[in-house]
């Protein structure tokens, strides 16, 4: 058994189920082209090549996960925009057909940053309604598009009666955020941030190498598991969906099943864990956001 690794800290140890030691929670975003239009949603112009390197994900990248997890006998947590429900109705059945869980993830990939509080409310029920419609199931659990939360939405989330918000990184293992569970995820296991490339101009920085990222990402679940934490792996249909980075997941969930006090599990099952738990009240902190220090700012001169 792989070392298990105690600190000192004011915040007690997470406690597993008997017998486990860690949690995986491998999450696929189902983006598909929602983030596009909603980054061109004033006029879309009369191109395809930005548009088509995302529809790759529901015409094949997303099938090819799901094998991917059906050949591991892993279950995950899917998030899909109500737009891509919409448009690709097959997907929502195709995810549970699999023994996943599906999840609210905004109706146009919506940026909280460019969207108001009506606007991010609407896109919730909407989306909600959607997913109640195609699959006769009441989603329990959201992630905001880019991993954003505003007091305002997690009021939102409460209101609907969902159990779990997954957009914060406040913890590398379950907590509460004003009572909601919060299921963490980290920007150094996405794939977005190592291998979105579209082209066209409006790349910021160069595909990283799949190895490279691999070994970061194995780094990061080995010592995970040693602290006691919660690895949250998400991987987008179009991005992810792709040969290269299917051999490279393959190679994650190698080490991820070689280890057997690793639970594997959905989202929801986790958020339902933590909120019968002795865990649950221990990790809870406010949804507070500071005031400005410009008014504290220290060598001032006062006449």
């Amino acid at each position: 058994m792989t070392d298990h690794l105690t600190i000192k800290s004011p915040w007690p140890a997470y406690e597993w189920p008997e017998g486990k030691q860690s949690a995986a929670l491998l999450s696929v975003d189902v983006d598909a082209h929602s983030p596009f239009l909603w980054s061109l949603r004033d006029g879309v112009p009369d191109r395809l090549a930005g548009i088509e390197i995302r529809r790759f994900g529901p015409r094949t990248g997303l099938y090819r996960l799901l094998d991917l997890f059906a050949r591991y006998g892993f279950k995950g947590s899917f998030y899909v925009p109500g737009f891509v429900a919409e448009t690709n109705p097959e997907i929502l059945p195709a995810i549970l057909e699999g023994g996943h869980e599906i999840g609210l993830h905004g109706y146009f990939h919506e940026i909280v940053a460019e969207a108001s509080d009506a606007e991010f409310t609407g896109a919730l029920e909407a989306s909600m309604e959607l997913f109640v419609k195609q699959t006769g199931q009441t989603p329990v659990g959201f992630r905001s598009p880019a991993w954003e939360l505003t007091p305002h939405m997690l009021a939102e989330i409460k209101r609907l009666g969902l159990a779990y918000d997954s957009s914060l990184s406040g913890f590398d293992h379950p907590y509460e955020v004003d009572g909601l569970v919060e299921l963490p995820v980290q920007w150094a296991v996405d794939d977005a941030i190592f291998f979105k490339f579209e082209g066209g101009g409006r790349d910021k920085w160069p595909l990283q190498s799949g190895r490279t990222v691999l070994d970061d990402w194995l780094r990061e679940w080995r010592m995970l598991h040693r602290y006691g934490g919660m690895f949250t792996l998400t991987v987008h249909d179009w991005i992810s969906g792709r040969a290269q980075r299917i051999a490279l997941l393959e190679e994650m969930f190698d080490a991820i099943r070689a280890e057997n006090t690793a639970w594997v599990a959905t989202a929801r099952e986790i958020a339902a864990f933590h909120a019968g738990s002795a865990n649950k009240g221990r990790f809870n902190v406010p949804a507070h956001v500071p005031d400005a220090i410009g008014h504290r700012r220290f060598g001032q001169t006062h006449g």
